[in-house]
C-alpha cells in the first residue's frame, strides 16, 4: 500500500473508533468516496452497494429489492428496501432506517408488503403499504424468526423459529446455575461457527386481521433441524398452490449419525390431518429446494445421489403428485443445477448452473428433457425470477462489477438498476482472458487470466495463483467482497484463477475426480497454469505468488513444500495444514469421509493412506517461500489452531512468516473493519515480497 492509502487507512480506522451512540442509531447511505487516479482500492469495495433479493410483484408491473451499504464507523452494514418498475424506471427507496430491512415480499395483491427486521427481542415480521408507510410489527416472539413464507391464499404463513437441542448444565445440575460449561456425549455437538444448544423448526400459524394465532411447531418434539444448518432457509420450504400441503427439507438424523450423513428427504405435512409424508424416502443424498409447479400437480427440487458426498451432482428431480412417480430431467445432462424456479406455463424449468466458466440460465424442458442455454454473456447469474413466460428478472455479477438487477427476455439482458455505475465508471478497465491451459494429463482447463489496468504488454508483472476453495465450488465469473480478482488485479498484479479438477461445470468426472486425491491431479493443475504463464513475456516469474482459501488454504500450504522454487511468497486463510488433525476436528464427519477416503488409522484404505501421506505439515522440510496465514477463532470447520500450526511450523524454519487471527470471525471474515484491515495485510504482504524496491 502506498502512504496516500496508509493515511486514509488510519484515517478510516480513527473515524471508526470515535463512532458515537448517535452514529449508530442513523440510517446507514452510501458511503462518501472519491475514486482516485481510476485506482480500485480495499475502501472501495466497502463503498459498494450490495444489490440483492428482487420479488416481482403480482401485476408483473415492479421490482422489489434490496440495496445494502456498509458502514465502516458502525461495523455494519444496512439492507433497505426499493422498488422500481419492470423496466427499471422509477427507482424509489422505500426504507430509511437504522435497522436493515430483509426477505421482503409481496402480499395482499401487491397492495402490502412483508419483511424481517431487527427488534428488541431479535428479528421479527413486518407489514407495510406498497409504498412504504403504515409499518407494522406482526410478530413478538422471544427469539425472534429465521425466516417466513406466506401460503398462496395468505391464510397460513410457515415460521423458522429455533427450539431448544439438547439439555444444559443448568437442566442437570440447577444449582450449578453460573457453571460455563457444555456436556457433550455425541458427535455435531458444534457446527459452523456455534455450539449446538438450538436448531430451527418450522412452525406454521393463522394470519389473520389481528395478527397471527395458533401457531404450531410441525415438527414439535422431534431433534432434527428443519431447515438445515447452517445454510437453509425458506428455500427449504414449499407450500403447495391450495395452501393445503407444507413440503419441508430435514435431515432426520442426530448425533453421529448426522455428522456421518448427507441424506435429507422432503416431507410434506398435510394441513387438514396433520400428518406427515417422506416424499424421498429410499433416496439417499441431498433432496433440497423443493418448488411446487403452478397448478400443483408437479414438484420440483434438487437431488444428490450418494450419501455422503455433499459435492455432488445436484440433478433436477420431478415427482407427479398423484402417482408419486420421480424423473430425473437431467440424467443425459453433465452438470450440476444451483437454482430451479418453474416457468409460469408449467411446461418447464429455469435453472441456473456453472458451465464452461461462466453460470449462465438454462430452461429445462419437463417432458423432453430438453437443455437449453437461454442467457451466453460472460457473468454469472444468481437469483431468477419468472416475468410470466416469457422474461426472468435476475441478478447476476462478473469478475468485472456485483450484482445488479437484469430483466432477460429472447436472450437479450437488458441491466435495470445501477446502484454501482457511476463508481465503476470512473475506474481504469481490467481485462479478463479466457485460457485453455494444457495439463499434466493431457486435458484442457480453463484458466481466467486478470490483467491489470492500463495493461502493457512489453512490461513485467507480478502474478498471484488462485487457489479455490470448496473444494468443489466454482470459479466461475464471481464476485467476491475478499477474493476480488479485479481488487487483485488494480494492485499491479496478473490473477492467474485455474478451473482445476475438482470443480463443476466441466462435468461430473472433473468435478469428482479430486476426492481422495488431496495433493493429486489438482495440484499438477495448479503448477501446470504456473508454468503456462510463465512463458507470458509479460510475467515476471521471480515474482509469484499463491493464495486461497479453506481447500485453497490447504491448496497453499500443500504447494509450499511442492513448488521448486516457483512463488516467492504465500498466503492461507483458514486451510488444513495437518489432515490428521482435521480429520478429528472437524465438525461434519461425512466431507472428511468422502474427501479424505476415510480414517488415517484405517491401514487397509489405500485412499486415506494416500491422502494422509500427502497432508500439507509433511512436506515443511520443503519450505522456502514466505508465508502469511489468516483464521478466525469461530472457525468450527476448520479450527484456528490449524492455521497456528502453520505459523509455528514456519517461524521455527526460519521461514519469514505472519499471522492475522480474528477472535471474532468464523470461516469467513464478514464485519466490515476485519474485513478492510484483512484486504491491507494481504496487499501489504504480498507488496513486500513480489514488488520489492528497485
Amino acid at each position: 500500500m502506498n502512504l496516500k492509502s496508509s493515511l486514509m487507512a488510519a484515517s478510516i480506522l480513527a473515524a471508526s473508533a470515535a463512532a458515537t451512540n448517535a452514529q449508530e442509531a442513523a440510517p446507514i447511505t452510501r458511503p462518501d468516496y472519491t475514486v482516485t487516479d481510476g485506482k480500485f482500492t480495499p475502501e472501495l469495495i466497502e463503498a459498494l452497494g450490495r444489490v440483492t433479493d428482487p420479488q416481482v410483484s403480482p401485476d408483473n408491473k415492479t421490482v422489489l429489492y434490496n440495496v445494502e451499504f456498509i458502514s465502516l464507523a458502525q461495523d455494519k452494514g444496512n439492507k433497505e428496501l426499493w422498488t422500481m418498475n419492470i423496466d427499471g424506471s422509477n427507482p424509489k427507496q422505500l426504507t430509511t432506517t437504522a435497522q436493515s430491512e430483509y426477505s421482503a415480499v409481496w402480499i395482499n395483491g401487491g397492495k402490502q408488503i412483508a419483511f424481517m427486521s431487527p427488534a428488541d427481542n431479535g428479528m421479527q415480521l413486518f407489514i407495510m403499504n406498497a409504498d412504504g408507510t403504515n409499518r407494522k410489527q406482526i410478530t413478538n416472539l422471544d427469539k425472534g424468526i429465521g425466516g417466513f413464507l406466506f401460503s398462496p391464499d395468505e391464510k397460513k404463513i410457515a415460521l423458522i423459529c429455533n427450539v431448544k437441542y439438547g439439555k444444559t448444565v443448568v437442566d442437570q445440575y440447577p444449582k450449578l446455575d453460573k457453571a460455563k460449561a457444555f456436556i457433550v456425549d455425541d458427535l455435531m455437538y458444534k457446527h459452523w461457527d456455534e455450539w449446538v444448544t438450538e436448531i430451527p423448526h418450522p412452525f406454521i400459524a393463522n394470519v389473520t386481521p389481528d395478527g397471527l394465532t395458533d401457531m404450531v411447531d410441525i415438527m414439535e418434539g422431534e431433534p432434527y433441524e428443519a431447515p438445515m444448518k447452517p445454510f437453509g432457509g425458506v428455500e427449504s420450504f414449499a407450500w403447495s398452490p391450495d395452501s393445503k400441503q407444507f413440503v419441508y427439507v430435514s435431515r432426520k438424523k442426530t448425533g453421529m449419525e448426522y455428522s456421518l450423513s448427507t441424506n435429507s428427504d422432503l416431507y410434506m405435512y398435510n394441513l387438514e390431518t396433520k400428518t406427515t409424508t417422506n416424499l424421498t424416502e429410499g433416496m439417499l443424498g441431498y433432496d433440497t429446494n423443493p418448488v411446487f409447479s403452478p397448478k400443483g400437480d408437479k414438484l420440483a427440487w434438487l437431488s444428490m445421489e450418494h450419501d455422503g458426498y455433499e459435492s455432488d451432482k445436484n440433478r433436477i428431480f420431478v415427482m407427479d403428485m398423484k402417482s408419486g412417480k420421480k424423473t430425473d430431467l437431467t440424467e443425459n445432462w453433465d452438470y450440476t443445477a444451483n437454482t430451479i424456479c418453474w416457468n409460469p406455463n408449467g411446461k418447464s424449468i429455469y435453472f441456473v448452473a456453472p458451465y464452461q466458466g461462466p453460470s449462465p440460465i438454462f430452461t429445462i424442458d419437463v417432458k423432453s428433457k430438453k437443455v437449453e442455454a437461454i442467457t451466453d454473456q460472460m457473468c454469472d447469474y444468481e437469483t431468477i425470477v419468472p416475468v410470466g413466460d416469457k422474461k426472468i428478472i435476475a441478478t447476476r455479477h462478473s469478475i468485472e462489477m456485483p450484482n445488479e438487477i437484469y430483466l432477460v427476455e429472447k436472450g437479450k439482458a437488458t441491466q435495470l438498476t445501477n446502484v454501482n455505475t457511476e463508481l465503476l465508471s470512473k475506474l481504469a478497465p481490467i481485462t479478463v482472458e479466457e485460457h485453455w491451459v494444457p495439463t499434466t494429463d493431457g486435458k484442457k482447463m480453463l484458466t481466467w487470466v486478470i490483467l491489470p489496468p492500463n495493461f502493457d504488454k512489453n512490461k513485467k508483472y507480478p502474478a498471484i495463483l488462485y487457489c479455490q476453495g470448496g473444494p468443489q465450488q466454482a470459479v466461475s465469473q464471481f464476485w467476491s467482497y475478499r477474493w476480488n480478482f479485479r481488487l487483485m488485479a488494480s494492485q499491479g498484479y496478473v490473477v492467474i484463477a485455474p478451473n482445476r479438477r475438482g470443480l463443476p461445470g466441466f462435468g461430473t468426472e472433473w468435478n469428482a475426480q479430486i476426492s481422495g486425491d488431496y495433493g493429486g491431479q489438482n495440484m499438477k493443475d495448479y503448477l501446470a497454469a504456473v508454468d503456462y504463464m510463465v512463458e507470458k513475456p509479460y510475467i515476471d516469474a521471480k515474482h509469484i505468488g499463491a493464495t486461497g482459501a479453506s481447500y485453497g488454504g490447504f491448496s497453499v500450504y500443500w504447494l509450499a513444500g511442492h513448488h521448486e522454487n516457483r512463488f516467492a511468497a504465500l498466503l492461507a486463510h483458514a486451510g488444513i495444514f495437518n489432515t490428521e488433525a482435521q480429520y478429528l476436528e472437524t465438525e461434519e464427519m461425512w466431507f472428511a469421509n468422502w474427501d479424505l477416503g476415510g480414517a488415517f488409522w484405517d491401514k487397509n484404505n489405500e485412499v486415506a493412506q494416500r491422502t494422509f501421506a500427502t497432508s500439507p505439515h509433511k512436506a515443511v522440510d520443503k519450505w522456502t517461500a514466505p508465508i502469511m496465514i489468516t483464521v478466525g477463532e469461530k472457525d468450527y470447520r476448520i479450527l484456528a489452531s490449524q492455521g497456528m500450526m502453520a505459523f509455528n511450523a514456519a517461524k521455527l524454519r526460519g521461514i519469514p512468516a505472519r499471522m492475522l487471527v480474528y477472535p471474532d470471525e468464523n470461516h469467513w471474515i464478514l464485519k466490515p473493519q476485519n474485513a478492510l484491515l484483512w484486504q491491507y495485510e494481504f496487499f501489504k504482504w504480498f507488496d513486500q515480497w513480489l514488488k520489492p524496491a528497485k
